[in-house]
């Protein structure tokens, strides 16, 4: 029996990257042998075990064989007889498919050290193509190591798999899982490009892929294509370090403009409506959890209302502090604001502009905050509660709006 240390923990230390997950490799075991030990089991389809200390995950070396569609469609076959290089062999990346032995010694049957130096992705073996999460994988980790360049034999045979329908018998909450560990990287631009790059974002995300190439307004919009501003507005996002519902707000903020009628370019008249539609028929195909989908849905809807706060009547602010639910939910509200922000700096030469509809619209809030719902639902009949405190906000939003220059301050 013997231990290896293997995939992201031998890349990330010989990248001089902090190792945050160890995964283990276990030779020369079985499962019996591991329980009698102290491991625990926790692998559904093949056997996992976890360290009775540190808790660390120690897989037994195993092969598997394609036995259907899809990422599920395999045949494992774990057993004490299965070598390290036999299990690397299986795995994705030459860059993943490296070991360590207990004594530090690095087991490199691949190459994976020699495209740690070139800053390559390249696939292991045809194997590759048995699993379409692995597309996903490359896309996911290009947004992570932001100086990697996908090799392109490896970039060939992922559009091969699209090709062949692989991506399409991917589940939802797969997609979904992988989707949102890219939007968390560095640089979530670069996982839609090689999504792109290999035709799989126009099958698992066509909502996004069709924002490429339609034309904004170039006054407003000097990218003025709609989908390089929507990657702009994501690394954005990632720049501030935001969090995963506001990077998906930003993301899809602006679907509705890929379904604007080519003859209407570069108008798009009543996206944020379509964007609304888009978002919520996006979020259900792809089971995205109910905190991201919402947040999207009142970032499309309301974000041109942002960009034109310091223009609304103050009816017309109150409105939409009561939509995105600012009154209940105020941390909810300065996500909504950042997504709106990173919308506005999505744009070349508006990064360091000044963004005074956040500020102007926090003011807002807090003048409306003055009033003391209860007591003016008290005052009033049943049946007129609701206006009269939108009445009563209102005027609190008109007062603090109308007072000079120097009293707001």
């Amino acid at each position: 029996m013997k231990t290896y240390i293997v995939g992201g923990a031998v890349r990330d230390r010989l990248l001089g990257l902090p190792v945050v997950d160890r995964d283990h490799v276990v030779v020369g075991a079985t499962p019996d042998a591991m329980v009698a030990l102290g491991f625990q089991p926790v692998g559904k389809d093949f056997p996992v075990f976890l360290h009775p200390k540190t808790h660390e995950e120690y897989a037994l070396a195993r092969t598997e064989r394609k036995s259907g569609h899809g990422y599920k469609g395999f045949t494992v076959y774990a057993a004490p007889e299965v070598t390290l290089e036999a299990d690397l062999q299986r795995r994705d990346l030459t860059i993943n498919a490296m070991a360590e032995d207990e004594t530090g010694a690095l087991i490199d049957p691949h190459g994976g050290q020699r495209d740690l130096a070139a800053r390559v992705f390249r696939h292991v073996s045809a194997a590759f193509a048995e699993d379409p999460v692995r597309i996903l994988r490359v896309a996911r980790f290009a947004a992570r190591f932001t100086d990697f360049a996908v090799a392109p034999e490896t970039l060939a045979l992922m559009r091969q798999m699209v090709d062949n329908g692989e991506v399409d018998a991917l589940v939802p909450e797969r997609v979904w899982q992988e989707v949102a560990r890219g939007l968390m990287e560095v640089q979530p631009s670069r996982m839609f490009q090689v999504l792109r790059d290999c035709g799989a974002l126009a099958r698992l995300l066509p909502e996004i892929d069709r924002l490429f190439g339609v034309p904004q307004p170039p006054q407003h919009h000097p990218e003025i294509d709609t989908g390089v501003h929507v990657m702009l507005v994501v690394d954005w996002a990632a720049r501030q370090g935001a969090s995963l519902p506001v990077r998906f707000a930003a993301l899809t903020h602006d679907l509705g403009k890929g379904a604007t009628l080519p003859e209407h370019w570069p108008s798009h008249h009543g996206h944020e409506a379509k964007s609304v539609e888009l978002v919520r028929v996006l979020s259900e195909r792809i089971r995205v959890p109910a905190d991201c989908r919402d947040l999207a849905v009142a970032v499309a809807r309301d974000h041109g209302n942002v960009h034109r706060a310091l223009e609304l009547r103050p009816g017309t602010i109150v409105e939409l502090l009561e939509r995105v639910d600012a009154f209940r939910r105020p941390e909810r509200f300065e996500a909504f604001l950042l997504a709106c922000e990173c919308d506005f700096r999505g744009r070349p030469g508006y990064e360091d502009k000044p963004f005074p509809a956040a500020d102007y619209l926090r003011q807002a809030l807090h003048a409306a905050l003055t009033i003391e719902a209860a007591a003016v639902a008290r005052s009033v009949e049943p049946a007129h509660i609701r206006e009269a405190i939108f009445l009563a906000r209102t005027a609190a939003v008109a007062a603090w709006r109308d007072r000079p220059p120097a009293a707001s301050r």
